[in-house]
């Protein structure tokens, strides 16, 4: 036992008539290693990335919610009638009145018109 531990910690297990063995295992191992490593690196890389972008969807958001709200009250009939009186143009007074067009009678009077 006492034995065992002493090749272990000087190492004797790399120099034995055996050791290409141990190396291929021990380079396995440390490309391993590596390959944990990198893929640990990138995965830190996409969850600040996710994080970064969830920031600015939320802050797009807001900046959404509040280009929204100003546009409803732009649109709002009291600023827009208070921004006409600015540039003097006032309400009218007289109601709207609908034009109808009936096209039946403009057929015949371009016939009128044409014979």
């Amino acid at each position: 036992m006492k034995s065992g531990v002493f090749d272990i910690l000087k190492a004797r297990f790399l120099i034995n008539d055996d050791a290409v063995k141990n190396w291929r295992f021990i380079v396995f191992i440390i490309l391993l290693a590596i390959l944990m490593i990198a893929n640990t690196q990138r995965y830190e890389q996409k969850v600040f990335e996710i994080a970064k972008l969830s920031n600015e969807v939320k802050e797009f958001r807001s900046e959404f919610v509040d280009r929204r709200s100003e546009l409803m009250k732009l649109k709002m009939e009291s600023t827009i009638s208070d921004k006409m009186l600015e540039k003097q143009i006032f309400p009218s007074t007289v109601p709207p009145v609908k034009i109808e067009v009936q096209k039946e009678k403009e057929k015949s009077f371009f016939k009128r018109i044409w014979q």
